[in-house]
């Protein structure tokens, strides 16, 4: 790919293809004649060849010939200006760092500004220029090879289409083609001849004792072969194990699990046979509670029965796929970003992100990054541009000294000693020039934000006057621009960068373009045409790489022989910067990740939560796993009656073949499975994507002409591609929710894949997290509206997927507690309201007990507290995040789950749909400063009400028991425990209530006061839950009254 080319944009159903040259501004090499040396004063003079002496081909900054040498011999061997290292010219001596360099001394070639404009005048070979492969294939002037595309494990791919074909990748191809699998011949030369060739150099002794080697008389040194046996079999070893959790730890929290549904049971037979007849309404609204809330409980505590965790073993995986002398075989990875307002997604935010994916520690070659602007925005365009630019210095300084993290605005704000573990005395020198380098990045970047406040009223317009494509958001084509890539993509220090792709998918009105998940599948389809990685991560715009080695640890597990087969995606916990120390609103959300995630991966995988995910391509494309050996059925003689009657032998058919014929016909379910569907039906009108479909180890056939694929690229983000094709309901992202992610991985487990938690010690991703009241509530509300959409749609877990029985049922029991989670708002709002209405009425919903009804109380509180202390001393998790996490249980289950049970209905019964709101990513100078923003919601109302009912309960029952004197205090307790337990659930929402200044918006007091007011004077007036008694009490009058 050529990353220097202009930006494409085009429709394919309107047949546009444009090419816009220029869109970044030329850096102009600086007029040199006449000029003196900015260093010393003296003329810059000229070359051995007569040509004005050039120290700088980046910015031409003059400098004489002998400061030029003196700064390479003794200096920092930088251009003062550019800070582009100084490359060693004709005539110059060699220094030290010239050794990667390249034996020819002139540069000429590196520089040839008319090869530059002659490849401008081809579009197709300056914007998609060679093959596009994970390998340097031949040039387009060598002598043309038969193609081998080799995988993972250095074996043909089949499924390219040959050469001979004589067909453009544009046209219409046969659909016979698309039922025949091509399986190229072998290249001419053999393994052995290639490695004599590479002993041509050494003398003969060399080849001598390689030959002698090879016929066994010559053997090596006998620990050089102790050493190689010992790292083969280390090699061999599994790259990951499971770590079950202690049983000294695990079998008393199972024990207390089991004891806690017994008394839970007893507790509520105890408060179903005994009712409260003078306020039955009271009893049966809380009996109805407690019900759902065992049930919940129920759903929520099961899949947590078989916790474990995981290890993993780089250097196996180094060892296996990374061996010295021979091609690097680890899998290419496609990595996603997406984002849509940079102006609630800071484009300085994305690039972070983006420096953090080219700088990992993976081969260069086979990482390619796409960018998914979703929002067509000029400053997104132009932010990747200057990111594309400083990735060229901030990667090689990442890989030189190995930080971490790699993302430059976390690594130079860490508050950590940077000198640690670092022994290069160049370091502090070049850290201090590549933090000035980024802060002059950051300027650039702010700059661009500050241009882009205010739109010109004609539109955006490009460097070079052609307008922007993107000015019209909803009605606009398809935009790929490649800014790093095989050619023209390599930093200071010559050293090729991994690919970097801008994407905007095509838009036209009156089409349903599905949010985020119709941007992935994009992008899905993109890259499967353009690199066609086996492996995809996606991260959000605002998860930045924090462990450079997260993409080996997901290789832990996919490239494992033994399990990753049928492995479709590997989870990393999330993690977040900049949350309060105490966390005040569960933003960590550490008893999810920590707790409950764990628990699934005992069963069938965790969920698949958004992002921090690296997917298995075949598996986003509804392929089921492949299927193991079937185990032999057992057959009796029919000696014994115990074991019925004799089974025919069906071992030998009656052709005589044997028991494996019917299956070596076929060469794998793919062959089948393309014999029996219509693949454009599924895929789409694309051939070139519907052949990378049947790649199992990835790669691009090199058949495929670069037109071929950059029209196909255009083609497949068109905006009517997608219709009447399977996309987003059996393939890629799952429409359907705007929480797109619970329903990508159920369809997967439902198919009978697996997934993988993988918990590095040190975080593989990290992102931001709204830190105030309201942008976390409003992210709750969407999160909590999209698990009501799944409960009413086709994929409810409930039923979904039952005829196949290829889920688990308690990993369905996992899939039904995310759906039904926001109906607990009802119970439980009931639940938080009913303590102020004992207070107020001086009624109970309990009768008074007994000191043996008294033990069922007390050992389903015990059990309630030993389940949670024994769940923490498993996982880990402190009692401060478990207890904030309780607290944030009650806040949000009274507010955004409840909202959202209320909108999810309107939608389903009435038809209003409501807005996907994308959560603010922007930060606060001063530390934390965001946490008491305040942002007025009508989520905050019920809470708010709730309390101040609850509070006044409080003072109307210790007033009421004041004035009726001691008898009075003992029921009391019980109510204002009942009460308090509310309040302290709800302290957090009122410290975010009342801000740092003490002060609440005068329209969340009104309100909250109005309506508490009137519900405590109304229900004191109407007494409703106490049964009505007409006359007069006879236990006052007597009989005869």
């Amino acid at each position: 790919m050529e990353a220097s080319a202009g930006l494409v944009a085009g429709s394919h159903n309107r047949n546009e293809l444009v090419v816009i040259h220029g869109h970044e501004e030329p850096k102009p090499l600086k007029n040199l004649d006449g000029q003196v040396c900015e260093i010393c004063g003296d003329e810059i003079g000229v070359t051995v060849d007569g040509d004005l002496f050039v120290a700088c081909n980046e910015c031409g900054f003059p400098v004489c010939r002998p400061c030029y040498e003196y700064e390479r011999r003794e200096g920092t061997q930088q251009c003062p200006q550019c800070k582009t290292r100084y490359k060693r010219l004709k005539g110059s001596p060699r220094v030290e760092g010239d050794e990667d360099e390249e034996d020819v001394d002139d540069i000429e070639h590196e520089f040839n500004i008319d090869d530059e404009q002659n490849k401008h005048r081809n579009v197709v070979e300056s914007i998609l220029h060679g093959k596009m492969s994970y390998g340097r294939g031949p040039e387009d002037d060598e002598t043309p090879q038969i193609p081998v595309i080799t995988g993972v494990r250095s074996r043909p791919v089949s499924g390219e289409f040959p050469i001979a074909g004589a067909l453009a990748y544009g046209e219409h191809m046969p659909n016979a083609s698309l039922h025949k699998r091509v399986h190229p011949y072998p290249m001419s030369e053999t393994e052995g001849a290639e490695r004599w060739d590479d002993k041509k150099e050494g003398g003969w002794k060399e080849r001598m004792d390689d030959w002698k080697m090879q016929q066994g008389n010559l053997g090596p040194e006998a620990d050089d072969a102790y050493d190689d046996m010992s790292m083969l079999d280390e090699a061999r070893q599994p790259l990951s194990r499971k770590v079950p959790i202690a049983s000294s730890k695990i079998n008393p929290y199972r024990m207390v699990i089991v004891a806690r549904l017994l008394i839970l049971a007893f507790f509520l037979r105890y408060r179903i046979l005994n009712p409260v007849h003078d306020a039955i309404g009271l009893w049966l609204t809380s009996v109805i509670c407690e019900i759902w809330f065992a049930f919940s409980w129920i759903l929520d505590q099961f899949p947590k029965w078989f916790p474990i965790d995981r290890e993993t073993y780089l250097d196996r995986l180094s060892l296996r796929y990374e061996r010295e002398g021979e091609p690097n075989m680890l899998a290419p990875v496609d990595i996603f970003v997406s984002t849509v307002d940079p102006m609630k997604e800071p484009p300085l935010v994305t690039a972070n992100t983006v420096l953090s994916i080219l700088a990992m520690d993976y081969p260069v070659d086979k990482i390619s990054c796409y960018i998914s602007d979703d929002g067509a925005s000029m400053l997104t365009f132009e932010s990747l541009s200057e990111t594309a630019e400083f990735a060229r210095k901030w990667v090689p300084f990442c890989k030189k000294f190995a930080i971490e993290p790699r993302a430059p605005e976390m690594y130079f704000t860490l508050k950590v000693d940077y000198l640690k573990d670092k022994v290069q005395p160049t370091f502090v020198k070049e850290r201090r020039a590549m933090k000035r380098e980024y802060e002059e990045f950051k300027v650039r970047i702010n700059a661009l934000v500050a241009k882009a406040q205010k739109v010109p009223p004609e539109g955006w317009i490009m460097q070079d006057g052609t307008p922007w494509p993107g000015n019209n958001t909803k009605d606009h084509p398809g935009m790929i621009q490649v800014f790093l890539g095989q050619s023209g993509g390599h930093d200071t220090e010559g050293n090729e960068l991994p690919r970097l792709v801008y994407v905007s998918r095509e838009k036209r009105p009156g089409f349903l373009h599905h949010k985020k998940a119709g941007a992935m599948n994009a992008l899905v389809r993109v890259s499967g045409v353009l690199t066609n990685a086996p492996f995809m991560l996606n991260l959000d715009c605002d998860h930045y790489i924090n462990n450079s080695k997260a993409a080996r640890e997901a290789m832990c597990f996919l490239m494992d022989p033994q399990i990753g087969r049928k492995v479709c995606y590997v989870q990393f916990p999330q993690r977040f910067d900049g949350i309060d120390r105490h966390d005040r609103y569960a933003n960590r959300n550490t008893v999810f990740f920590d707790i409950n995630m764990k628990g699934l991966d005992g069963i069938q995988g965790p969920v698949y939560v958004g992002t921090g995910c690296v997917f298995r391509r075949q598996a986003l494309y509804g392929y089921e796993p492949p299927k193991g050996p079937k185990r032999p059925k057992m057959v009796s003689c029919g000696c014994c009656p115990c074991f019925g009657r004799r089974k025919k032998d069906k071992k030998y058919p009656k052709n005589g073949g044997n028991e494996n014929g019917p299956s070596l016909e076929v060469e794998d379910d793919k062959e089948l499975l393309m014999s029996q569907m219509n693949f454009e039906k599924k895929f789409g009108q694309s051939a070139i994507f519907v052949t990378s479909t049947l790649m199992d180890q990835g790669g691009v056939p090199p058949s495929s002409s670069p037109a071929a694929l950059l029209k196909e690229a255009i083609h497949v983000i068109s905006c009517g591609y997608e219709d009447k094709t399977e996309w987003g309901s059996e393939l890629g992202w799952i429409y359907g929710s705007i929480t797109e992610d619970i329903l990508t991985g159920f369809k997967m487990h439902c198919r009978g894949w697996r997934s993988i938690y993988c918990m590095p010690k040190l975080p593989a991703f990290k992102g931001s997290a709204p830190i105030n009241l309201s942008d976390r509530l409003n992210q709750v509300l969407r999160w909590a509206l999209g698990s009501v959409e799944i409960f009413f749609s086709r994929h409810c877990p409930a039923w979904y997927g039952l005829k196949g029985a290829k889920l688990r049922w308690l990993e369905r029991f996992a899939y039904v507690n995310t759906t039904i989670y926001p109906f607990t708002s009802l119970p439980l709002l009931a639940y938080c309201t009913l303590p102020a209405i004992c207070l107020l009425t001086d009624k109970f919903i309990m009768p008074p007990i007994s000191t043996f009804a008294s033990l069922f109380f007390i050992a389903l509180f015990l059990s309630i507290f030993a389940t949670g202390i024994l769940e923490l001393r498993w996982s880990g998790v402190s009692i401060e995040e478990w207890w904030r996490n309780e607290q944030f249980w009650v806040i949000g289950g009274i507010s955004a789950h409840l909202f959202a049970v209320v909108q999810g209905l309107l939608k389903v019964l009435a038809g209003i749909d409501t807005n996907f709101t994308v959560t603010s990513k922007t930060t606060d100078d001063e530390e934390f400063g965001e946490l008491y923003t305040f942002k007025w919601t009508t989520l905050l109302i019920p809470p708010t009400t709730v309390l101040i009912i609850n509070l006044v309960g409080v003072v109307a029952g210790i007033s009421d028991a004041i004035n009726n004197g001691y008898q009075s205090w003992g029921p009391l307790f019980g109510k204002l425990f009942f009460s308090f337990w509310v309040i302290v659930h709800l302290y957090p929402f009122l410290k975010g209530l009342m801000g740092r200044q003490n002060r609440t918006p005068t329209i969340v007091v009104i309100w909250s006061v109005l309506l508490a007011s009137i519900f405590s004077l109304l229900w004191v007036r109407i007494d409703p839950f106490v049964l009505k008694t007409k006359g007069p009490d006879t236990t006052q009058c007597g009989i005869n009254c």
